[in-house]
């Protein structure tokens, strides 16, 4: 079907060529650092020098950039294909390298001029802000810089994300994208999933210097994406330099006071890079690693047994070998392993009750980028996953539930061992004329889950506050887990430029799913105009439908242990004999009574409906302001509740694909950026998120629910009506750098129980109060050469600088007694203190 599509759409075009477009859709960028290197070694980055890149089309086009006061310079809305960057200043050698641009890709290129006299004299020029109109989709982006400078409770990019609109990460760590939850989502790493193959949770860590750019996708209306029903995270790796850098971070331990005396290491986070060329323009090599040794402290529990404590290592090794200037090949390959001890503790979970977890795996990958002729590219994508997991409690003894919180040792454990394998090709096809100008694409893509495991669960006492056990809930049986699931997709693509004012993107995508929907036909459109001559204001819009893959947690759901319930009154006894919830998929039937159906499997995935409108307004060249409108409605989402049976139907403890959720949202972002060291960003997010409460992933993911109410409608956990984000890096004088983060938002919702944890009143109906936080960093980068007896260092700097979370100190608990029966019902928990160190980073 997609084969007629492409003829029957493409063939009144193909005869002919657009003299003025590039090979690719006009959506990368290449970027980097002007660098004079003078024959002692010493380098000094250079301003206001003129950087000639050429697409090497039929015929080539060019372009031009000048670097700023910092020496950076980039070129915008690339093209994907072979480019040829100069670079030439009197008195010093020419540079000249070929880049090949992947579609979407920003590139870093570092530009190295090797001369006699190193030039001194440094001119500023501003760089106007551009506003990119060759997609109806726009990505939020944050950069290596802005990872490197901005102050971050943890080096991880995980904690950069909520400084994206529309990004909130709740108090259990967890991450939603315009109101689902980051397993609804989907992570990709140089355009390969980069997942946890069963929960589709981010937990495959990534070393943050071995990113150059995260692009945070709301509406990723391109059918190249799919396999989700939330937002899009996609990671682009910085490429191996072709001149040799490294550097050493966080390498010095920091330590915990109490009563005015040293108690110990609360962290240890050092992390480093190393990277050059093994053979000059052939082949580059880079390394990143980073290790971690933290120990997380939580108010409210008495010290020393307050911590959760985190051991992990994580390498990255790149590769980049040039064959051609039209065939370039890069590998890399992602070692993990991490391991968290009482990961759940809180101020009402202590350590005995709570869980520790590890992970270890590897993911190994190759991107094959080859230029077909004047202008088509075929890239393809090969990336295998070994992922194993597990999770335990501390101990055999049963897990008590109180009014005050739990006790007694955490009741499930579980270990898994997956593989994914993925192949993406995607072919984009030369320019062409027809009505206008069209870049197509079409491609296909296929992924192989799979895993095997086993899970124990052992009992569960529910206690009155008086002590008294009033329900009991034991596990019987359950085997082997295991679950595969192949996915093909194909998918058309079209990028239509009618004029320079408007332009139109069209794709659709056909999937089928072993597990889940046979066939699957997502379609999207959406539309970017352009009214002015000026281009200063932009106006954008688009809807489309995406399927999510069907987690391999359902695939197995009835493997599962049973559940058997048995209710106690007050003087011990039970009320009844014990009610056995049979695990099963459950289908409603369209009747007036709305009856159940346990049927073998559910042949169904999660669907989702997105479409936005937005407008961006260029106020100045320093200034732009966004305003946009998101709606997105998911359904046949998979959610777990009991249903009870009267005799003789059995009870069942149901996963039926009737879930549902709603999220809308209205953003206002302004962003100004006046010299390439100082800029800021301030956005505010109106939302709404409502939807079922029961779902897969919140039932049984990063751990089992002790208790699974029945399944309701309501505020999601993530709901954040009001919210201001902002972050800024400004330029001080003696050559201090200031970089704040402030975050301010309405609290997130919880619910109140009773003593068997049922709902009392509406779920999630009362709030936490608000959230303030505002972080800073202020730093200066020193010259390792300037400092006595380090004269041979003249090449490398040395960051010293001073870092807080939380500055004000502000009380933002994250905890609270939910319990009708606690005496201290109401009452919040669990406040974050403010954290304060040292910051010292050695760079080449």
């Amino acid at each position: 079907m997609l084969a007629l599509l492409l003829v029957a759409f493409g063939a009144p075009a193909l005869p002919q060529e657009s003299p003025d477009q590039g090979p690719g859709p006009a959506s990368g960028s290449i970027q980097g650092v002007v660098t004079a290197v003078s024959p002692s070694g010493e380098s000094t980055r250079l301003a206001g020098v003129t950087l000639n890149l050429v697409a090497m089309t039929a015929p080539p086009r060019f372009f031009s950039a000048l670097t700023n006061a910092e020496g950076h310079y980039q070129f915008d809305s690339l093209a994907a294909g072979t480019y040829r960057l100069q670079a030439q200043v009197e008195g010093l050698e020419p540079f000249t390298t070929v880049v090949f641009l992947r579609p979407n890709e920003a590139r870093g290129e570092q530009v190295v001029l090797h001369i006699e006299t190193v030039v001194q004299k440094v001119d500023v020029h501003g760089q106007a802000t551009s506003i990119a109109t060759e997609s109806a989709a726009v990505s939020t982006q944050l950069s290596d810089r802005q990872f490197q400078t901005l102050p971050l409770a943890e080096q991880k990019f995980k904690a950069a994300l909520p400084l994206v609109p529309g990004v909130v990460r709740t108090s259990d760590g967890r991450l939603n994208i315009k109101g689902e939850s980051e397993n609804q989502g989907m992570l990709l790493v140089d355009s390969a999933q980069t997942v946890d193959p069963v929960t589709g949770s981010f937990s495959i860590p990534i070393p943050i210097d071995a990113i150059h750019a995260v692009n945070v996708y709301k509406t990723p209306y391109d059918s190249e994406y799919g396999g989700f029903s939330g937002g899009l995270t996609a990671i682009d790796t910085k490429p191996p330099s072709a001149s040799w850098n490294y550097g050493l971070m966080d390498f010095v331990p920091g330590v915990r006071g109490k009563a005015g005396h040293i108690v110990g290491v609360s962290d240890d986070t050092p992390r480093f890079f190393l990277g050059g060329p093994i053979l000059k323009n052939k082949l580059n090599f880079s390394e990143a690693a980073t290790y971690d040794f933290v120990n997380k402290p939580v108010r409210g529990l008495p010290w020393p047994h307050n911590e959760s404590r985190v051991q992990g290592f994580a390498p990255l090794s790149s590769f980049q070998a040039v064959l051609s200037p039209q065939h370039i090949v890069s590998a890399t390959v992602n070692g993990f392993s991490s391991r968290v001890r009482y990961a759940d503790i809180d101020s009402l979970v202590p350590q005995p009750a709570s869980s520790d977890d590890g992970l270890r795996g590897i993911s190994v990958g190759a991107n094959d980028n080859y230029q077909l002729g004047p202008a088509g590219v075929l890239d393809t994508v090969v990336r295998y996953t070994r992922f194993d997991s597990n999770a335990h409690g501390q101990g055999p003894n049963d897990m008590l539930l109180t009014p005050e919180g739990w006790g007694g040792n955490f009741f499930n454990a579980w270990s898994r061992a997956s593989d994914q394998f993925e192949l993406l090709s995607l072919y984009q096809f030369p320019q062409t004329a027809w009505l206008g100008r069209h870049e197509v694409k079409l491609g296909a893509d296929v992924t192989y889950r799979s895993y095997e495991g086993n899970t124990f669960s052992h009992p569960i006492q529910v206690l009155r506050q008086d002590g008294s056990l009033a329900e009991r809930i034991e596990f019987q049986g359950g085997g082997p887990l295991r679950a595969r699931d192949t996915e093909v997709a194909e998918f058309l693509q079209d990028h239509w430029s009618i004029d320079g004012h408007l332009a139109f993107d069209l794709g659709s995508r056909l999937v089928s799913q072993s597990i889940g929907r046979s066939a699957a036909f997502a379609p999207r459109a959406g539309m970017v105009y352009s009214p002015g001559d000026n281009r200063k204001t932009i106006v954008r819009a688009g809807t489309g439908l995406f399927y999510d893959r069907v987690p391999l947690l359902a695939a197995d759901f009835a493997d599962n242990p049973t559940r058997v319930v048995t209710p106690f009154d007050g003087s011990g006894l039970p009320l009844g004999p014990p009610v056995t919830f049979q695990n099963a998929y459950v289908q409603t039937l369209p009747t007036p009574f709305a009856s159940l159906l346990a049927v073998p499997r559910l042949d169904t995935s999660a669907r989702n409906l997105t479409s936005n409108a937005e407008l961006d307004r260029e106020i100045s060249r320093d200034l732009m302001v966004r305003v946009s409108y998101l709606y997105s409605r998911t359904e046949n989402l998979y959610v777990v509740s009991p249903f009870a049976g009267t005799s003789p139907a059995p009870s069942l403890l149901g996963l039926t694909d009737t879930g549902e959720s709603r999220y809308r949202e209205i953003e206002t972002t302004l962003h100004y950026r006046r010299t390439g060291r100082s800029e800021f960003n301030v956005s505010y997010v109106r939302s709404r998120g409502r939807g079922d409460l029961n779902t897969l992933s919140a039932a049984f993911v990063p751990f089992q629910q002790p208790v699974v109410r029945p399944n309701l409608t309501a505020n999601l956990a993530s709901d954040v009506p009001n919210r201001v984000v902002g972050w800024g890096i400004f330029a001080l004088p003696w050559k201090l750098t200031l970089s704040p983060i402030v975050d301010a938002r309405t609290g997130f919702p919880y619910s109140t129980v009773d003593t068997l944890q049922n709902y009392v009143g509406a779920p999630n109906a009362q709030r936490f109060p608000a959230f303030f936080s505002l972080d800073a960093k202020l730093y200066r980068d020193f010259k390792l050469g300037s400092f006595p007896l380090m004269g041979r260092f003249k090449n490398q700097k040395v960051r010293f600088g001073l870092y807080s979370i939380n500055l004000t100190n502000h009380l933002n608990c994250l905890d609270v007694y939910n319990n009708v029966a606690s005496p201290y019902f109401g009452h919040f928990a669990g406040f974050q203190h403010r954290v304060d160190g040292l910051v010292m980073d050695l760079v080449d």
